[in-house]
């Protein structure tokens, strides 16, 4: 990898993970929508330190010191390895001349990651299924993967403006 790859990587990751982020807001704000909890996500991995992979309920453990600054970092840096993956899958010439379609199904495959790794060791269920309503958080679980499809192209765009 080279330092292009990786500034590029880390440009499209961020744009992409905001676009996500603000599709989030905009549920919250308009409908009401609740969106994941990234304390969550840090209390997971800061919990890795003790050798605790999984939880019965993420919410109803034991809150840790610099949870929501792990997770929020962890959110962001996952998006840049998403990114990095499309860069590796789709190549330069991708890079300089984005198209939709890859950067749409890279986003909508990566929810995979959330289905069965996160949701089951956050005491979740694989693909939501021990939620109150699972069709309701797996379609929620879609559409943010594929709000960030959309902003992997579109931040691919602006990085090809930039690199012109």
């Amino acid at each position: 990898m080279n330092s292009d790859f990786i500034l590029r990587a880390a440009l499209i990751g961020i744009g992409a993970t905001a676009v996500m982020d603000l599709w989030a807001l905009l549920l919250r704000r308009v409908f009401a929508i609740p969106s994941l909890d990234y304390g969550w996500v840090g209390r997971w991995l800061l919990n890795f330190r003790q050798g605790r992979f999984a939880h019965e309920n993420i919410a109803k453990s034991v809150p840790v010191s610099g949870e929501t600054v792990v997770g929020w970092a962890a959110h962001y840096a996952i998006g840049i390895v998403f990114a990095a993956l499309l860069l590796a899958l789709w190549g330069s010439s991708w890079a300089q001349n984005p198209t939709p379609l890859p950067a749409l199904i890279v986003g909508v495959v990566t929810v995979v990651v959330p289905f069965l790794v996160m949701q089951p060791a956050f005491g979740f269920g694989i693909a939501a299924s021990r939620t109150p309503k699972p069709a309701v958080a797996r379609q929620r679980s879609l559409m943010a993967h594929f709000s960030f499809g959309v902003g992997l192209y579109l931040s691919a765009l602006m990085a090809a403006a930039v690199w012109a």
